[in-house]
């Protein structure tokens, strides 16, 4: 029998239900961490390389331009491709919580990394938190897929969310969301008949 496909991302109200139980206060924790991968899609390895000064609060941008080596011994890596070296916009309400949180931090060191980081550990927080709020346990990379499906059932084009998740082609991006493009067309479709059939 065919197994049975496993949610990968999360709808909008699952979001931010997962958003709203986040412990956001006091220092630098996993959950800050999940809040960033879902406002960003940023890679794992992507996020872990973070430093303070990859943060541009005036204009609202995280600049990507390594990665970490968790899989290891630890330390700065390049990116994936040349196209994931970018900046990603970022909203005012994320701005104000970690110009907080990166105050005192050194400028060039990783935020969230201090010891040996397992991704097994940030899916076993973000596994919790999915049950404690009942919505479908999806893992952190899950998050990544889900930043782009809400960005597209949003109506964002394609070519800009292949630019904010650092695809070196639009065709992966249309590979990967193709089921989503899909139904995406079937509302494009009656969008096309409405505008036909006023024409009459």
């Amino acid at each position: 029998p065919p197994k049975i496909k496993k949610i990968k991302y999360l709808n909008q109200f699952q979001l931010q239900t997962l958003i709203s139980t986040l412990d956001l206060k006091g220092e630098v924790n996993w959950d800050y961490f999940i809040l960033l991968l879902a406002k960003t899609g940023m890679r794992f390895s992507e996020a872990l390389a973070l430093t303070p000064e990859d943060f541009d609060f005036k204009n609202q941008l995280v600049s990507i331009s390594k990665t970490w080596d968790y899989k290891g011994n630890g330390g700065f890596l390049p990116t994936k491709n040349k196209s994931s070296v970018r900046k990603i916009q970022i909203d005012w309400q994320t701005v104000i919580k970690f110009s907080e949180l990166v105050k005192g931090l050194p400028m060039d060191k990783p935020m969230f990394v201090d010891t040996k980081v397992y991704n097994s550990t940030v899916n076993s927080r973000l596994g919790r938190l999915c049950a404690r709020c009942r919505i479908p346990i999806i893992s952190v990379h899950g998050l990544r897929h889900t930043h782009a499906s809400l960005l597209l059932f949003t109506g964002v084009s394609t070519a800009s969310v292949a630019r904010r998740l650092g695809h070196s082609s639009i065709n992966t991006t249309q590979k990967t969301y193709l089921h989503i493009i899909q139904e995406l067309e079937n509302k494009d479709v009656d969008l096309v008949m409405r505008l036909l059939s006023g024409l009459s």
